[in-house]
Parts: C-alpha cells; sequence; structure tokens
C-alpha cells in the first residue's frame, strides 16, 4: 500500500484546474516531486489558458480543450528537451493556468485630487471616478511582466497598479487635449472614450485586454466648486451693472423685514410706490443701453445705497424730510447703481 501511494505521489496523469471564484488570475499547477506522464491528460477550460515554463524560459501555450501531451502537442518544450524521439519518461515543468474571464465592475478613481492646467481656468485640482472592465488576453506577457513565478496571482494585487496607470493617464489626458474641464464634465460619455483609446494600449502591454471604461463624474473639490458657481453667476447676469442691481434688488426685501429699518416705509419705500415699483426701476435702469442714456454717475455699492435710505427714512419718521424729498433722493440714489 505504502509503494502504491509514493507511486501515485510521483505521476500525473491528468492536469487541469478548476477556478474557484476568487479572482485568481494565474495559478501554477502543484507539481512538487511529481513527474508528468508521456500521454497525460491536459484540460483547459472555457475562460481558461495554460502555459508550460521549463526552466525558466516560456514553451508551449494552450487554448480551451482537451489534449494528450506527447511531442506533436508540445513541440516548444521537445526543442528545449533535445528530445529526439517520443519521449517514454515522465518530464518535469512548470504548468501554469491563467483565467481569461471578464473582471467586470473594476473601479477606478482619483484618491486625492490631481492638479491640471485648464485654460479657460487656470490651474485647477479635479476628481474623477468611473467603473472598467477587462479580461486576461495573453499569457505568455502577464506571465512574464505581472505573475511570474508565483503559486498564484490575485485580482486584488493588480487593481492598484492599474487603478494608478489610469490616473496617470487622466492626467495626461487633460494636458493633451486642451479641452476644458466645463467642457469634459458635460461629456462624460465622450471623455470616457478618449479615456479607453488612451488606456487600451497601456492593458495590452500587461498582457490584458481592456473591454469597457465609464466615467461616472468628473468634478472641483468643493472649495473650488464655489468658485466656479460664483464665476457661471457672473456669466448669466452678464456685466458689474447688472450685479449690483441684482444685489440691491435681493436685499432690500432683506432690509424691510428688519425692525426699524425700511418696514416701516408704509406700503414699500415710500407713499405710491411699491416694492414691485422700486425693483422694476431698478432692473429698467440696468437695462438701458449707454448711448443716449443720463449722463453716468459713479456707481455706488448696494449696502450703501440700502443704509442711506434707512437714514433718510428716519428724517422722515422725525418731520425734518418730506416723503416728496425721500422719493427723489431714493430716485437719485437708485440711478447712480447704473
Amino acid at each position: 500500500m505504502a509503494l502504491m501511494d509514493f507511486i501515485k505521489k510521483q505521476f500525473i496523469d491528468i492536469l487541469q484546474w478548476t477556478e474557484s471564484g476568487d479572482g485568481t488570475l494565474a495559478w501554477r499547477f502543484p507539481m512538487q516531486e511529481m513527474e508528468i506522464q508521456n500521454g497525460a491528460s491536459l484540460t483547459v477550460r472555457e475562460s481558461q489558458m495554460a502555459l508550460f515554463v521549463n526552466e525558466g524560459t516560456v514553451a508551449d501555450a494552450f487554448a480551451p480543450g482537451m489534449y494528450k501531451l506527447t511531442t506533436q502537442t508540445l513541440p516548444v518544450l521537445t526543442y528545449l528537451k533535445n528530445w529526439d524521439k517520443l519521449f517514454e519518461s515522465p518530464f518535469k515543468s512548470d504548468l501554469y493556468f491563467f483565467s481569461t474571464r471578464t473582471q467586470l465592475d473594476q473601479k477606478w478613481g482619483t484618491p486625492n485630487p490631481i492638479t491640471i492646467r485648464d485654460k479657460e481656468f487656470g490651474i485647477v485640482r479635479l476628481r474623477a471616478f468611473g467603473i472598467y472592465s477587462y479580461h486576461l488576453s495573453d499569457a505568455k506577457t502577464f506571465y512574464q511582466k505581472i505573475s511570474g513565478t508565483r503559486d498564484a496571482y490575485g485580482r486584488d494585487e493588480l487593481e492598484g497598479q492599474l487603478r494608478n496607470t489610469m490616473v496617470a493617464g487622466l492626467t495626461d489626458l487633460f494636458g493633451e487635449s486642451g479641452v476644458p474641464f466645463i467642457d469634459m464634465a458635460a461629456n462624460q460619455d465622450e471623455f470616457g472614450k478618449a479615456m479607453f483609446a488612451k488606456m487600451a494600449p497601456t492593458f495590452a502591454d500587461f498582457g490584458l485586454t481592456l473591454d469597457s471604461l465609464v466615467v461616472q463624474n468628473v468634478s472641483l473639490p468643493e472649495e473650488l466648486q464655489k468658485v466656479l458657481d460664483q464665476k457661471i453667476g457672473m456669466n448669466m447676469i452678464g456685466d458689474m451693472g447688472r450685479f449690483t442691481q441684482y444685489q440691491v434688488a435681493n436685499a432690500i426685501p432683506e432690509a424691510a423685514k428688519n425692525e426699524g429699518g425700511m418696514a416701516g416705509m408704509g406700503v414699500g419705500l415710500g407713499a405710491g410706490v411699491g416694492f414691485g415699483q422700486v425693483m422694476g426701476q431698478a432692473m429698467a435702469s440696468a437695462m438701458q443701453p449707454a448711448a443716449g442714456a443720463a449722463p453716468a454717475v459713479t456707481p455706488v455699492s448696494a449696502d450703501d445705497v440700502v443704509a442711506t435710505l434707512e437714514k433718510l427714512h428716519g428724517l422722515v419718521e422725525k418731520g425734518i424730510l418730506s416723503q416728496a424729498e425721500f422719493d427723489a433722493k431714493k430716485a437719485e440714489l437708485l440711478k447712480k447703481l447704473t
């Protein structure tokens, strides 16, 4: 019985790998002190590849199928071992299996904001993230550059390398394209296609095929996003004069809510003048073209106008200033906002 156990441990008749689904990409068949029989059966399942390595030199590769190992099916190994006829004795050689299944839902992203030069906003820091998928397509290249002689090599061990390579490619892509950040963020699908085209050759260098790449988000850090929002708001306003009118239109209702402020002006800012009229005057003033308009006056801030109106209203309440005089002064101050 002990003799039979010894013989079973020494010779291998069937070589195969049943994947465990744990993300293993490369796995070395456990040879130990065993040798492969002449005519042994090699089974390579769908979504697998197999590779013989003799004393560190890559030999024969096998696609999915069932093979009987002879000098005909192992031509490279036959040459390396100088077999001039059918080998009759068992031989030793390393055998590696590789998983070619598509690795889905792999995540990439910038762990920290990356600094780029944007032609519209200057130097900015941005974040981006998304998902990608790939599969192992060249066992020889993957063995030589990535997995090597290890007993097993997992997907998680490769994730950091791929993610960092993609972040570096993202930085280069922004620099090379010259496309403003705002356009990249608005066209994530096109951005993803450009990034896919840039990264596919890099994956191929590792013996991998990049199957898909999706950009899910491109954004600025919160503090820079606030600056961008302000810039967008200024562009929507159009010019400083209109922005000032916009500010005072929002400031007057707030001041009217304050006790002792402009709320004591009756039905608005003065007799017969409502909030709607005042705001209409302010906005109409902003819309007047420069040509043919009244002589230019030095603009004042919205806060100064509100403060002055509050003081003047106090004089009206004390009887020092008439309502008509207040209305005239109010109109004069609003004109200075243009």
